[in-house]
């Protein structure tokens, strides 16, 4: 069944963006609103059934009392306040809870809330993106060890997808966060842009797959404990390449927004394709001269009587009687099992 996810975004929240101190470059501030702003007006475009999005806590309502790997609001609203703005946003609480039953169903145990409040890392993306509609926060604990794998994460975002599938309902897939920053401590003013960068264009070429790659001491190490947030949605968004890919640094955080407009890319043709109907009678008697003996002298003593026994369309008969990888090969057939028998009739043909 083909994925319900239309679409989706990875962007930044640093709380920056409100309180704008005197450190902040204004024109930069702008640019990341401005391109999150854009990208907003697209996925609207698109008129999804469902928004959702994945978030970190930053050491606030689930620090103290409880810290869940994922936690799922319920609730008919949430608000919060940041910097002097307020936050209020409608949640389709009917589909939480069944996200959560069915989440319960696909083994994965989150937790679920009905007063959680809405803090910066929900509110910033939101705001920038201009989002208005229902919308489920899904929050993640990436401040707190222990925390969720990046592998965990990926499946918990590839379980979402299939829930959303499975109840008909068109999503987009948000992620807040990212890249890498070290609030709180003595290494704040050294993002590692480098590492960002490599860690980037691989998503940028529709990898998104690779963030489970990354373990915890790698992630705490770059100041990426965030990512765990994009995992989650790359799991929902499954391998597709992005439309938007922006890396703006600052002296603090490595602001980055990617965001997808449209379904996850088709399989790309394979060097080595499975054995198409049309072409099992060819694929039977190329790998007969590949493996026969019998069959080898036999075409080699007559080849169009050999290719006579199967059942080929002219195009085929031609190509097989010609030996004619090149042919054989486009047709589609499993490159291996010709180049094989081509091998084995070439050394049983007298040398000229």
């Amino acid at each position: 069944m083909m994925s319900t996810v239309i679409g989706g975004a990875m962007l930044p929240h640093a709380p920056q963006f409100f309180t704008m101190p005197d450190t902040e470059d204004k024109q930069l501030v702008e640019h990341v609103r401005q391109v999150a702003a854009d990208i907003g007006k697209r996925l609207k475009a698109l008129k999804p059934d469902l928004w959702i999005i994945f978030s970190n806590d930053h050491a606030e309502q689930f620090f103290h009392n409880a810290a869940p790997p994922f936690t799922i609001h319920v609730g008919g609203e949430a608000t919060g306040e940041f910097a002097g703005r307020k936050f209020h946003w409608k949640i389709p609480s009917e589909i939480s809870f069944e996200l959560v039953r069915q989440l319960y169903r696909q083994n994965f145990d989150p937790a679920f809330t009905s007063t959680a409040k809405i803090d910066y890392a929900i509110g910033i993306p939101l705001t920038h993106i201009g989002l208005t509609d229902p919308v489920i926060p899904i929050y993640v604990n990436a401040y707190l060890p222990p925390q969720p794998t990046m592998e965990r994460c990926y499946s918990f975002g590839q379980a979402i997808a299939r829930t959303v599938t499975t109840l008909g309902l068109k999503t987009v897939i948000l992620s807040s966060g990212g890249m890498s920053h070290f609030p709180g401590t003595d290494r704040y003013s050294n993002p590692e842009l480098a590492w960002d960068n490599r860690a980037l264009e691989k998503l940028a070429a529709g990898n998104l797959k690779s963030l489970i790659g990354y373990d915890e001491a790698e992630l705490d190490e770059t100041g990426n404990i965030e990512l765990r947030c994009w995992a989650c949605a790359a799991g929902a968004l499954g391998e597709r390449k992005p439309d938007v890919v922006s890396m703006d640094p600052s002296w603090h955080h490595n602001y980055a927004s990617l965001a997808w407009f449209g379904p996850s890319q088709a399989d790309h043709d394979a060097h080595y394709p499975s054995i198409k109907p049309e072409l099992v009678e060819l694929t039977s008697a190329l790998h007969g001269l590949a493996h026969d003996p019998a069959q080898r002298a036999q075409y080699v003593a007559d080849a169009p009587a050999y290719a006579d026994k199967f059942r080929l369309s002219p195009d085929q008969r031609q190509a097989l009687i010609a030996l004619d990888m090149p042919s054989i090969v486009k047709m589609g057939t499993h490159p291996l099992v010709p180049f094989l028998a081509q091998m084995q009739i070439q050394r049983l043909r007298p040398k000229t």
